[in-house]
This record gives C-alpha cells, structure tokens and sequence, in this order.
C-alpha cells in the first residue's frame, strides 16, 4: 500500500467530503454514458445530504481514502446475504486515478469484509463504464445484467459483478 494513502472509516462529519468526490468524479465517468439529467438526477438521489445519512444508519459502511491528509476517494460496503457484500459506491478524484489509489481502496474493502466472514463480493458497474476493465484485473466476473428502475424514465443498466473472496 501507499505510506501516503491511508483509510478511515467515514462518520457524518465526512459527508461534504463524499458529495465533493461524487459530484467532481460523476461528469468524468458518466458524462459519455447519461444524460446530464439523469446524472444531476441521480446525484441528488443518492448523494444528498439526508440519503447519505440514511444509508450509514442503514448499515453501509463508509471508507475514506486520504492522501497528504485530504479526502480523495471513498467507498461503501453492506450485507446483502449470508457471506456476501456488497460495494456499493467507490470512487476516486479523476486528479488521483489510474495511479494505485483505487485498488487500495478496493483491497481496504476486500480485507475488512473478509474479517466479517465475507465469502464473496458483489457489485454493479455500467455496462458502459471503463472501470469494468478494472473490477476484471481485480478478479471480478460478470455474473448478470440488471435493468433498474430510478424513476422518471431513468435507468441503470449494470452488470452485476461478483469476487469470491
């Protein structure tokens, strides 16, 4: 790892540093694949101050990827089944990616749900996104494709992905 890169749990206090990361790394991936409603849609939706709220105290744990001391990317995990967890969210700063920052980020998760007697690691990428390249050299396999359903017309059309741990 990184001696520069170092990773906490997030709290609430975090929460501005999660918007910042979202909002500043969502046009760079997702700009060619959505809309910029539906990304403005969807930024709102899971990115607003009460649903990140929500989603901490509904049992995602958050990560906080720091370098120099400064937020630069962040993650979140849950249970979704017996020995399984989910990624729900990781991102890093477009200024930071493609030099390492995101893998250690990956690796943090992978190493804290498997002390929690993970067997496997899910996730859904954009069947569109260039990180899928990535979840492959990290062992990722596309397991399914799911269509969801955001409302007012708007969908996420993901693989699901899955890592046995």
């Amino acid at each position: 790892m990184d001696p520069h890169i170092s990773i906490r749990l997030a709290t609430i206090e975090d929460i501005f540093s999660i918007q910042y990361i979202a909002f500043s790394t969502w046009p760079i991936a997702y700009s060619a694949i959505l809309s910029q409603e539906q990304l403005d849609y969807m930024l709102e939706l899971f990115y607003n101050e009460n649903s990140l709220k929500e989603q901490m105290k509904s049992g995602h744990t958050f990560l906080i990827a720091e370098f120099n001391q400064e937020a630069i990317g962040f993650a979140s995990y849950n249970l979704i089944a017996e020995h399984t967890y989910k990624l729900q969210k990781i991102y890093v700063l477009p200024t930071i990616q493609q030099k390492g920052s995101g893998k250690v980020l990956l690796l943090e998760v992978i190493d804290r749900v498997k002390a929690l007697g993970a067997k496997k690691l899910q996730l859904n990428v954009n069947r569109h996104n260039k990180a899928l390249l990535f979840y492959e050299k990290m062992g990722f396999v596309i397991i399914k494709e799911d269509d969801i359903d955001l409302g007012h017309d708007f969908y996420m059309n993901d693989y699901v992905m899955e890592k046995d741990l």
